[in-house]
């Protein structure tokens, strides 16, 4: 198996907490590199008035050294990183190298912004879907080639278990998915 790509996960204040928390546990326990980075400073506060302190601050990384980013709901934190040209610059280039990009909940709407889900079969949150008018999935998961989408807090441990399935193998999802009693 290949070298799974480095993963970042942004944070933008009003971001989803549940959504973030457990994508970078679940991936982190799958053993892939991950780098949750604030888009202004850190910590970041979550639409829930949960604080988190960010890996790093995004305007400090070099976002040519990820393969895959990973987008967490909640609001206004996607429209936050709707907003933010190095988000949609990153998944811009990540799309068209065919590389991993994943999103739940609202955040598709941060791919809406970046012109990038023509083609692609998704899902979101259901309060975004009338903003979305190509998706017309209600699945709890959805992959398109390298697109990876999902529902929302509730999906997030389903979903992050499909990209550990997709970087590290079935196997290692059951196994974590096991240990997790998920």
């Amino acid at each position: 198996m290949t070298v799974p790509p480095k993963i970042l996960v942004p944070l933008a204040d009003g971001f989803e907490e549940l959504e973030a928390v457990a994508l970078v546990d679940v991936l982190r326990r799958g053993d892939l590199e991950v780098t949750s980075a604030a888009l202004t400073s850190s910590p970041v506060t979550g639409s829930h008035g949960i604080s988190v302190t960010a890996d790093a601050l995004i305007a400090d990384l070099d976002l040519d050294a990820f393969g895959a980013i990973v987008l967490p709901g909640g609001m206004p934190g996607t429209r936050h990183l709707a907003a933010d040209e190095r988000v949609l610059g990153l998944v811009r280039r990540l799309m068209g190298q065919g590389q991993t990009v994943a999103a739940i909940c609202a955040a598709p709407l941060v791919l809406a912004a970046a012109g990038v889900l023509d083609g692609h079969a998704y899902t979101s949150h259901p309060s975004v879907g009338a903003q979305l008018p190509g998706c017309a999935s209600s699945e709890r998961v959805v992959r398109s080639r390298n697109l990876f989408t999902s529902r929302g807090p509730g999906t997030a441990l389903e979903f992050a278990l499909a990209l550990v399935a997709h970087f590290r193998g079935p196997a290692v999802a059951h196994q974590l998915e096991t240990a997790m009693l998920a």
